[in-house]
C-alpha cells in the first residue's frame, strides 16, 4: 500500500468532464432527484443520498443525511478527481464540520482552500459547508474514479 504522503497536492485541471454516471450506478441510484445515489460514509456508519440539481445556480450535488440537507458545487466531482490525479498518492479525507478547522493536506482542507479551482468552499449552504471529505469521496468511488478506504477512522482516497 502506498505511503500516506499528502505533499505535492495541486488543484490540477480536469482534462474532460465526468460523464453522467447513471448507467454505472445501476440499481443503486442514477443521481437524479427521483432516483438518487444511495451511499454510505467511508466508515460505513451512516447512509445518505446524493443527487444532481443542474437547474440550481450554481449546479449542485444535494446531499441528504436524515433530515439534514447539504449542497456542494457540482464542479466538485471534476475538480476533486483532477486533484487526486495530480496528487498521485493516497490523500487523507479529514472530514470536519464547517465551524472546525480542517487538518492541512486533507481533502476537506482542499475543499475550503481559496487556492482550489473554485476559489474557496465547495459547500454551498452556509453553516453546512463542511463534511465534504465525508460525503463526496464515496460518490467518486461509486463512479469508478477513486479508491477509498473504509476504516473506522483516518480514511484516505486516491484516483484510479
Amino acid at each position: 500500500m502506498a505511503g500516506r504522503s499528502t505533499q505535492g497536492q495541486g488543484p490540477g485541471a480536469a482534462s474532460e468532464p465526468i460523464p453522467n454516471a447513471g448507467a454505472a450506478a445501476g440499481a443503486l441510484g442514477d443521481g437524479t432527484q427521483s432516483n438518487p445515489w444511495r451511499l454510505k460514509t467511508p466508515p460505513g456508519t451512516a447512509e445518505y443520498t446524493l443527487h444532481r440539481d443542474e437547474s440550481a445556480s450554481p449546479p449542485c450535488l444535494v446531499c441528504t443525511v436524515g433530515s439534514t440537507v447539504l449542497k456542494y458545487d457540482l464542479r466538485a466531482l471534476d475538480d476533486l478527481h483532477a486533484l487526486l490525479k495530480a496528487h498521485g498518492d493516497w490523500m487523507e479525507l479529514g472530514s470536519a464540520d464547517e465551524q472546525k478547522e480542517a487538518r492541512p493536506g486533507t481533502v476537506e482542507a482542499w475543499a475550503r482552500d481559496p487556492s482550489n479551482p473554485l476559489g474557496g468552499w465547495y459547500g454551498l449552504r452556509k453553516g453546512y459547508r463542511g463534511r465534504f471529505g465525508m460525503y463526496i469521496p464515496p460518490l467518486l468511488e461509486r463512479l469508478g474514479l477513486a479508491e477509498l478506504e473504509h476504516n473506522a477512522k483516518g480514511n484516505r482516497m486516491r484516483a484510479v
